[in-house]
């Protein structure tokens, strides 16, 4: 079994690539939707979310607020820590967990962790590859506007957030430009695959 981390900048293509991956055989964990998992309603992490923020960021259904949660933490960076703190842990359990199940049933598999914060967590120590998807900042901006709707300089908060992505580059195994066209990537990805395989 081969665990790739799989990381970038927000708005840098890492789902595009993460798809084309999975389209090639790669069992995808996406650690986005397991911290979205670990902050439902009743789960241990929700709780604590409540307990920290209070029960004026839940909405009418009793999810949290996730729009609320970003503007807090996106811009102090201590609320960001606090909340990873929260989460993270209940997210490196369902991952080991998940990943187990894949290696009892495909001990060949190349599991693809895709994990945006995956080096300043320092998960790259737990996994066999980093493969850093990159995408020029002026591009990621363009990108967070038009997908979310922010404006630059909630888009720049939410960059500033992250690690830079020169730094990590440092990190990176293998880096796929995303800057290019979808075939461009693509084709980075087939060489990956092969590299990989």
């Amino acid at each position: 079994m081969t665990i790739v981390g799989l990381t970038g900048g927000i708005a840098s293509g890492k789902s595009t690539v993460a798809k084309m991956l999975q389209e090639k055989g790669a069992c995808l964990v996406d650690a986005d939707r397991l911290a979205r998992e670990a902050v439902e309603p009743g789960r241990p992490a929700w709780q604590a979310l409540v307990d920290w923020l209070g029960e004026s960021f839940l909405l009418p259904d009793r999810n949290i607020d996730r729009a609320k949660l970003a503007s807090l933490v996106f811009k102090d960076r201590r609320m960001m820590e606090k909340l990873n703190k929260i989460v993270h842990p209940w997210v490196g359990s369902r991952f080991v967990e998940i990943s187990e199940e894949i290696r009892t049933n495909d001990p060949a598999a190349v599991i693809i962790y895709d994990v945006p914060l995956l080096i300043e967590a320092g998960l790259q120590k737990i996994v066999d590859h980093v493969l850093l998807v990159y995408a020029p900042r002026e591009t990621q901006i363009a990108r967070l506007q038009q997908r979310d709707g922010l404006t630059r300089e909630d888009a720049e908060l939410r960059l500033k957030a992250q690690m830079p992505m020169e730094e990590k580059r440092r990190y990176a195994h293998t880096v796929i430009d995303n800057s290019g066209s979808r075939e461009a990537t693509a084709r980075q990805v087939d060489h990956f695959w092969q590299k990989i395989t």
